[in-house]
């Protein structure tokens, strides 16, 4: 049987799933899929070749049991309607039992299996009693998720500073870990208004050009490197890593720009640490 690709659920999982039967699903077809969750409404991305199952680790798996129909469609715009009052009424028992957790958002499975609550919290939460009050409340399973505010982003976040949508809510499938050296690598602004994303953390797009940046880096003469020109001695101010140009001082005090290939040999790999701290300023990249 072929096996897919397949997107589903509120935080966008992504799993390799064979199809029930021989038919075959194009990109973007929304089918009834059968996961280790129960029965859910999925979006079929591509086949699952060796090359894409590659790019994922430990997907989970699942089956696709038919292309939606417009009954199926009309059963899971009613479990959606039905969501934001099942979501006050989850906010309205976690008053009164004094919980100390912020509810973040309420995913009503298509199949009715259950109804996943997903919350942010400072610590262990007891939510014993609320569980099995929500359960009897909507007959069905509960099951609590607890989040930090990278998913919370992920679940509710819409477009980003860029004017894209979120990349946690479209093409990511993990979020690893960024930090402040890949920012000031880049030469980014350091301010955290403009380097933080909906989240409030740094964003994730920081990541997707370090290791490019890394390279030139190390192929570049270090600020405060000593060079040889055709025209003499100078000293590397700064580097614009993408261009690959460097900003120099001369023997004469003149300050100007060359590119690295203009630059016939190195003297030596650094200089005084109070002109690589005055890097920064000297020339920013675009």
């Amino acid at each position: 049987m072929p096996k897919y690709i397949v997107r589903f659920g509120a935080t966008r999982n992504l799993g390799v799933f064979t199809s029930k039967g021989p038919g075959r699903f194009g990109r973007g077809t929304r089918v009834v899929a059968r996961t280790n969750r129960g029965l859910e409404a999925a979006d079929v991305l591509c086949e699952a070749t060796e090359a894409s199952t590659a790019q994922l680790a430990d997907p989970p798996q699942g089956q696709i049991l038919r292309a939606m129909t417009a009954e199926d469609e009309n059963e899971l715009a009613h479990l959606q309607a039905s969501e934001p009052a099942e979501f006050e009424t989850c906010q309205r028992q976690v008053k009164e039992l004094g919980l100390q957790m912020v509810l973040v958002d309420l995913e009503h499975l298509f199949g009715g299996e259950r109804i996943v609550i997903y919350y942010l919290a400072e610590a262990r939460v007891d939510f014993r009693e609320l569980v099995k009050t929500l359960a009897s409340e909507f007959q069905t399973r509960i099951e609590m998720r607890q989040i930090g505010v990278r998913d919370e982003a992920k679940l509710l976040a819409d477009y980003g500073d860029c004017g894209k949508e979120v990349c946690c809510n479209t093409h990511l499938v993990a979020m690893p870990p960024v930090s402040m050296k890949m920012a000031k690598t880049q030469r980014a602004s350091l301010d955290p208004n403009k380097i933080s994303g909906r989240c409030g953390r740094l964003k994730c797009c920081l990541r997707y050009e370090y290791e490019t940046y890394r390279a030139a880096e190390t192929e570049l003469p270090a600020v405060g490197a000593r060079v040889r020109l055709d025209d003499g001695r100078a000293r590397v101010l700064s580097q614009n890593m993408l261009t690959r140009e460097l900003l120099v001082e001369t023997e004469d005090s003149r300050r100007i720009l060359v590119t690295a290939h203009e630059v016939r040999e190195i003297l030596t790999r650094s200089g005084p640490a109070e002109h690589q701290d005055a890097a920064v300023d000297t020339m920013e990249s675009p």
